[in-house]
């Protein structure tokens, strides 16, 4: 028998079969387990959870004075309940934003996914199975997240450090494959897919040892060796797990695939991968190169898209130009230098000309002094200062400049140094 009861009412020895809300809202990552710890129970009542469901065969019952809100004789019929409260959530949350007002939003989103995404990887390794629901629940947050504003988390997800980055990098490319969808013009069914997609598609990597997953020198041919099993093992994990998800179980084997058929693990070309795959090959090439890695500091995005645009053979160049409009020809974070002789930083993409982004000053070019940043819309009327180049972030070596395009204080110091 399952019930719904207050966070009031919820003690130890209780097990919890789910929360009544967004995932967001509390901090486990785990759909069901026994409460037996205080330190959860307090954690419970810290939360935004109003209600949660117990199960009372398998742990304790409420208190005979407790109140219980609602009970159900099944799990079909408890998750028919929360479905239909996160549907009444939905409606309310996925209505377009501004990227400024999206930014905070999606930090705590990207705490949060990173928190699920690890404990993903560690259930892995621990032999453990992936928990569908969580992560399917992650998915779905980053890409209303993406929805409301698609610059915000995808550029607040390319800032991480070098540790960060196994977990990390999943969420990045569910979040890319959601806007380049979105870009493609696919039904919103199949956006979600792929971004689930994303999200799933490195879990091969809990397979792999973590002193080759995170070594700082050059792999050894056998190291390498055992990395490119990586996509079979993760189809592997996912099946074993119970997803049959096409598209994730698609995704996550075919992502290193290449069109001209230099790829792994099957070398397939051509008309030969389907068009999930080939999204999944460009959102995990460019979120691997612009990150910072255990042996290599990450490239400015502007950089990653021109350099992207050289290997040819690599991408599916319909996916690839619908990618750079995704992103735009600067995209955000990008430094740049103006026709004005200063430098600054990209904040924010204009849809409607991606050659006129909108900037914040950092740098005067003529005195070599920093300036109080100055947000200035390029594609604004009257305005007569254009994007003359890209500049490389690391010859000027300025080290707030996450913190000045995002507004977060102390954003990408961490991985700067990292």
């Amino acid at each position: 028998m399952l019930k719904r009861i207050r966070v009031e009412d919820v003690r130890l020895g209780m097990y919890i079969h789910g929360f009544a809300g967004s995932w967001l809202d509390h901090p486990f990552w785990r759909s069901r387990f026994l409460l037996d710890d205080p330190r959860d129970l307090k954690r419970i009542r810290a939360s935004a959870v109003r209600e949660v469901w117990i199960d009372v065969s398998q742990g304790a019952d409420v208190a005979p004075d407790a109140s219980v809100t609602a009970t159900a004789d099944t799990p079909e019929a408890a998750a028919e309940e929360t479905a239909r409260v996160l549907d009444e959530a939905l409606q309310r949350r996925v209505q377009p934003t501004t990227q400024p007002q999206e930014l905070q939003r999606a930090a705590r989103l990207l705490a949060s996914a990173h928190g699920a995404v690890k404990d993903m990887f560690h259930d892995a390794r621990m032999g453990r199975a992936i928990d569908r629901q969580v992560m399917r629940a992650v998915a779905e947050d980053i890409a209303d997240s993406v929805t409301r504003n698609a610059g915000a988390l995808i550029s607040l997800a390319r800032v991480k450090t070098a540790d960060e980055y196994t977990y990390m990098h999943s969420v990045a490319v569910c979040a890319l494959m959601v806007a380049l969808g979105r870009q493609l013009g696919l039904p919103d069914e199949l956006v979600r897919a792929a971004g689930f997609a994303g999200l799933l598609h490195d879990v091969g990597k809990a397979d792999v040892p973590l002193e080759i997953l995170n070594k700082p020198g050059k792999l050894s041919d056998d190291e390498f060796a055992i990395i490119r099993e990586h996509p079979r093992k993760g189809w592997q994990r996912l099946r074993a797990a119970g997803i049959t998800d096409e598209a994730a179980l698609d995704v996550c084997l075919h992502h290193h695939e290449r069109v001209d058929g230099t790829g792994y693990p099957e070398g397939l070309s051509g008309e030969a991968l389907t068009l999930l795959a080939r999204m999944g090959a460009v959102c995990d090439v460019y979120d691997a190169i612009t990150s910072n890695r255990p042996y290599k500091a990450g490239w400015d995005p502007a950089e990653s898209l021109r350099r992207m645009a050289s290997w040819k053979g690599h991408f599916d160049e319909r996916v690839f130009q619908a990618f750079v409009r995704s992103l735009g020809i600067y995209p955000t974070g990008s430094l740049v230098r103006l026709s004005n002789q200063r430098l600054a930083v990209v904040v924010e993409q204009n849809p409607g000309n991606l050659l006129k982004p909108v900037v914040k000053t950092v740098l005067s070019l003529r005195s070599g002094e920093r300036l109080v940043p100055e947000r200035i819309d390029l594609a604004a009327p009257g305005c007569k200062v254009t994007i003359e180049q890209r500049e490389d972030p690391a010859q000027w070596r300025i080290p707030d400049l996450d913190e000045i395009w995002s507004g977060i204080p102390g954003l990408g110091r961490a991985s700067a140094h990292a």
